[in-house]
């Protein structure tokens, strides 16, 4: 196989504990084999999140957020993708920063909120691409995943995989992994998805599971790899050959 190699270091969180998120984050990068290219952590995964005022004491700067995952890029020599809290001012965002070793940083916030989510969050306005060794990827979380018409715009942009960040309810698990197995297919394209596993950590509030089943899904929508809800590390090569032998086979029937 030829391609670059993913891994996603399925792991719970704890909310709003961000030394505590961060000390895992570079102690699970720092166990990976040495010929990983990219390595991409779950929705929130700096700074873990709860759906009312006490979010804001869990937030994290975008700078403060990027100069963390540099230095675990930089020490790994590997890209690194990870969602967190981000506090500008008075405005929350969900969001997923895209880090690279030299420091270069992509940001993507999430678009649509879930929930309880938007009493606290503002949702970002534009889709983000970036250069990632899978060639041009797409950013998007969670439940992003439903809305048919970013996966359209990303297909317009032609772009070569999606990473997606999740925190994906447990009792819905079925979804995300169709939602994921439908963004790779319609796109032709390949799709890891990072998601959180373990239970909601704050106290007063309601105690979710987390479904993980991080995966990886080949641009035919056939799962490639899969976890279930352990805190172990997913590993795979996305092959540059099968992503052009699909786009070959679904133009040949146009």
């Amino acid at each position: 196989m030829t391609g670059p190699t993913v891994a996603v270091p399925q792991l719970s969180i704890a909310d709003l504990e961000v030394e505590q998120n961060e000390a895992t984050i570079r102690k699970r990068v720092a166990k990976l084999p040495a010929d990983v290219d990219v390595v991409l952590f779950p929705e929130y995964a700096l700074t873990g999140f709860v759906p009312d005022n006490r979010a804001y004491s869990g937030a994290v700067t975008r700078d403060h957020a990027t100069d963390f995952l540099e230095s675990v890029a930089a020490d790994n020599d590997c890209d690194v993708l990870a969602g967190y809290l981000e506090r500008d001012g008075d405005t929350l965002s969900n969001a997923v920063a895209y880090v690279r070793p030299d420091g270069t940083t992509d940001v993507y916030r999430k678009q649509h909120l879930w929930g309880d989510e938007a009493s606290v969050v503002t949702p970002g306005d534009e889709l983000v691409v970036v250069d990632t060794p899978a060639g041009t990827t797409g950013l998007l979380t969670c439940y992003d995943l439903n809305f048919v018409a970013e996966s359209a715009k990303l297909t317009d942009e032609g772009v070569d995989a999606l990473f997606v960040v999740g925190a994906w309810p447990a009792a819905h698990s079925e979804n995300w992994r169709l939602l994921c197995r439908a963004r790779a297919l319609d796109g032709v394209r390949w799709l890891v998805g990072a998601g959180r596993t373990g239970n909601g950590s704050i106290p007063g509030t309601a105690q979710t599971k987390f479904a993980g089943r991080s995966l990886v899904v080949r641009p035919d929508g056939v799962v490639a790899a899969a976890l279930n809800r352990d805190e172990r590390d997913l590993l795979w090569t996305l092959d540059q050959d099968v992503l052009d032998e699909q786009r070959q086979f679904v133009g040949s029937v146009e």
